[in-house]
């Protein structure tokens, strides 16, 4: 029988000997000192919430420092941004130091194929969803200027606090990518509660007004600033995870359009973009006709052009200010 390779792994070195954190069953684990964390490491250099590891669809990892106070570094750099980790990269939370290694050939019995199977489920189903990509503006510029410390606890503090506001709306991160972050709403089968679209918007609106507040603690060149795309749409929704901890994930021309409305608001000179389906959701609501515009734009990967809605955040307020007592 062929032995099966041991499974992606975070291998933590302590004096109490070496501890396996096994990379399965999600595509995304919480690091750090507090208790709700997925990975748990009780050492005082190590922030509550310090960092967090993302895997995709390829088989790639992420890791993201949360603006730990005392930072994480991969082979000695310190991280500023979201990297990419390969095979046997040495990284260090704190004080704390841990091995990440990809598929390896099995040297032990720790892990076995019905282990996995037990804790790993993995179904694909078409659902109505919305997706919202939050995209920070001129992010090289901001790196090429700002200390590698500053940065680090800025993206961190800004990653952290845009995954506490999009939880609150009803969602999660689904993806943290660079300098964006990705959200998905699932809906009804068939249709779409207009409630659900308004939460999507008073996210968005908090994530604006928590960027700008970052803009005034941090000593940034200048004001920080968003860009945002929302679509509507069926898509492909794969649930990669343990029946304790399901993790969706969506894929398809709607998560795709998704990034490149979000795209298109530098080409419109706006900030938010929406897909035609999303504004046929808030038609029937005060002053939508008058605040959204309608655009035609060519997205990138599109044989044919593509009808946005786009709006400004001074007309996102006025818009949900219009809807404050029906939402």
């Amino acid at each position: 029988m062929k032995k099966l390779g041991i499974p992606p792994h975070l291998l933590l070195h302590s004096a109490k000997g070496d501890r396996n954190f096994p990379l399965v069953g999600r595509n995304y684990w919480t690091i750090g000192r507090d208790k709700e964390n997925d990975f748990v490491i009780g050492d005082y250099s190590i922030s509550r919430n310090h960092a967090i590891l993302q895997s995709t669809e390829t088989g790639e990892f992420f890791l993201i420092d949360l603006g730990s106070s005392n930072g994480t570094f991969v082979n000695g750099r310190r991280v500023t941004i979201p990297v990419t980790l390969h095979n046997g990269d040495q990284i260090t939370f704190g004080k704390t130091e841990v091995d990440f290694y990809s598929s390896l050939p099995d040297r032990s019995t720790d892990y076995n194929r019905n282990t996995i199977e037990r804790d790993t489920v993995v179904l694909h189903e078409r659902r109505l969803t919305s997706v919202m990509v939050v995209d920070m503006r001129n992010f090289t510029t901001l790196a090429r200027q700002l200390d590698d410390k500053i940065l680090s606890s800025l993206i961190g503090n800004w990653f952290r606090e845009s995954g506490n506001i999009i939880r609150q709306s009803g969602s999660w991160v689904d993806k943290y990518i660079g300098d964006a972050v990705m959200a998905i709403w699932f809906h009804g089968q068939e249709t779409v509660n207009q409630a659900d679209i308004m939460h999507i918007f008073q996210a968005v609106r908090n994530i604006n007004k928590m960027t700008r507040r970052l803009s005034q603690q941090y000593p940034v060149p200048f004001e920080l600033a968003i860009g945002v795309g929302i679509n509507t749409g069926y898509a492909m929704v794969g649930n990669t995870g343990s029946g304790d901890h399901p993790d969706y994930t969506a894929i398809g021309d709607t998560v795709n359009a998704a990034f490149r409305l979000e795209s298109a608001t530098k080409e419109l000179g706006l900030d938010i973009a929406v897909g035609e389906q999303t504004y046929q959701y808030l038609a029937d609501l005060e002053q939508t006709k008058s605040i959204f515009n309608q655009y035609t734009v060519k997205l990138k990967g599109y044989d044919n052009p593509t009808i946005t809605y786009g709006i400004t955040f001074e007309d996102l307020g006025v818009f949900l200010q219009a809807n404050a007592i029906k939402y």
